[in-house]
């Protein structure tokens, strides 16, 4: 197996490294068991301190590597600025509150003295995804590392340089146990025997399997999985705002993220006049090369990622879906696919059930308020919803019948660092960041004096 750099708007092959031998393995295992035991044993103030260099260090060289990561993924040279700012800042976030919520809790009993104490389960393995490779990464590895654990993580085949890149400022902020690790899929489950927990980010599919094999071996495992989040727009909504953020979050990174919204669900007093405003905001983007300020549309991260979601598209339309932008498909180098918008999607639809990672709406008309939170619920998934109204107290209420990890209302899905983020479902389980995803790689020690 090679990891290898592939630029998504030409299709010039870049950056190769190839897979690890069993041997180099072993010895990444047995180093990183040694940098961990040094890195527990360090005060979480001192753990933090590496943080904080690390998040100065992300800002330092934010240009290179977010053009790296557009090299890479393909996404507009913004969003590759922004990623790395988010991981900056989660960072930051970590330095600040882990050495509180990883103090020693005590709790009162008939004992004299009684509590909790957190104490890193040892090396996580986290298995990742290629569509944001820095910021996926950190927000597994900042709480593990803050925690006292070590980080061996392998990135996905097609972001190596970008990898690389962040490999060499994690070590340069002086965080010994972490490293990138070059395996090909065989060596997977060897690396899970020789780690004590797992991290993924990914496919359901992936996922599943990964899951599989850490519960062979009963090692703890967080999964953070696909998507297919609802968009509800309610009778009272903003629609013009309800349409324009359903937008952003649809089309933003070319649609290849798991928390955006590809459902519009939508009743029908504003069915039409949300698919006009919506339309709008997809005609509106350019297709282009991701470095140049005037695209605003990404290209696709590889070929067989296109291929797949023309078949789901092709899929709809024979099962009579309608694509009501129709946009031609662009020619020429590079993996580029057009905004697309199919209405009248019924569940003979693959896109009904299925995630779509790239620039596809699709739209589904609820017979009333209480068939829009059946339609939303009506997938495997079970990530985030956005949900549209001006009655907050009704909007509260409908949230709470979402399956889901998270609701926003009169906003689109996002993630911010000081709140729990994972899904239910198909979608995994576990959270990360917040305390909660602090807390998921320790061992929750309690203690106990007569």
């Amino acid at each position: 197996m090679i990891f290898q750099s592939c630029n998504p708007a030409t299709g010039v092959v870049g950056f190769t490294r190839p897979a690890w031998t069993p041997a180099q393995l072993e010895s990444c295992l047995a180093q990183m068991r040694v940098a961990q035991r040094t890195w527990r044993s360090h005060t979480v103030e001192h753990r933090c301190a590496g943080l904080l260099r690390l998040s100065q260090l992300l800002l330092a060289h934010q240009a290179p590597l977010a053009e790296a990561i557009c090299a890479e993924v393909g996404k507009l040279l913004p969003e590759c600025h922004a990623e790395v700012e988010k991981a900056a800042r989660l960072c930051h976030y970590y330095a600040e509150v882990a050495p509180s919520l990883l103090t020693p809790q005590a709790i009162p009993t008939l004992a004299s003295r009684s509590g909790v104490s957190f104490d890193p389960l040892g090396v996580v393995l986290a298995v990742m995804p290629w569509n944001y490779p820095v910021w996926q990464v950190l927000r597994f590895a900042v709480p593990a590392l803050a925690a006292g654990n070590g980080c061996l993580v392998k990135p996905a085949p097609s972001v190596p340089q970008t990898s690389a890149y962040l490999a060499e400022l994690v070590a340069e902020a002086g965080i010994a146990p972490f490293a990138m690790a070059w395996l090909a899929p065989a060596q997977v489950e060897t690396a899970i025997v020789g780690c004590d927990a797992v991290a993924f980010t990914g496919s359901t599919q992936t996922g599943s399997h990964i899951a599989a094999l850490a519960g062979r071996h009963i090692k703890k495992s967080v999964l953070e999985l696909g998507g297919s989040n609802a968009c509800i727009v309610l009778a009272d909504a903003d629609v013009p705002l309800a349409a324009h953020e359903a937008a952003l979050s649809r089309f933003r990174d070319a649609g290849q993220s798991c928390n955006a919204a590809k459902r519009m669900i939508i009743v029908p007093e504003i069915a039409e006049t949300f698919i006009a405003a919506f339309l709008a905001e997809a005609r509106s983007l350019v297709c282009g090369d991701p470095t140049d300020p005037r695209t605003t549309l990404a290209p696709l991260a590889r070929a067989d990622l296109r291929r797949l979601v023309a078949a789901q598209v092709e899929d709809a339309l024979l099962h009579g879906a309608v694509d009501v932008l129709g946009s031609p498909c662009p020619t020429g180098a590079g993996f580029f696919y057009p905004a697309t918008v199919l209405d009248h999607v019924s569940p003979a639809c693959r896109v009904y059930h299925e995630e779509v990672f790239g620039p596809v709406a699709t739209v589904l008309r609820a017979k009333d308020e209480a068939d829009a939170i059946r339609l939303a619920n009506d997938t495997p998934f079970g990530l985030g919803a956005s949900l549209y109204s001006a009655d907050l107290a009704k909007a509260e209420a409908l949230a709470a019948e979402l399956e889901v990890g998270s609701v926003f209302i009169n906003r689109h899905t996002s993630s911010d660092v000081r709140l729990p983020f994972g899904g239910v479902k198909a979608s995994g389980y576990g959270r990360e960041l917040s305390e909660f995803g602090l807390y998921e790689f320790v061992n929750v020690k309690t203690y106990w004096q007569r």
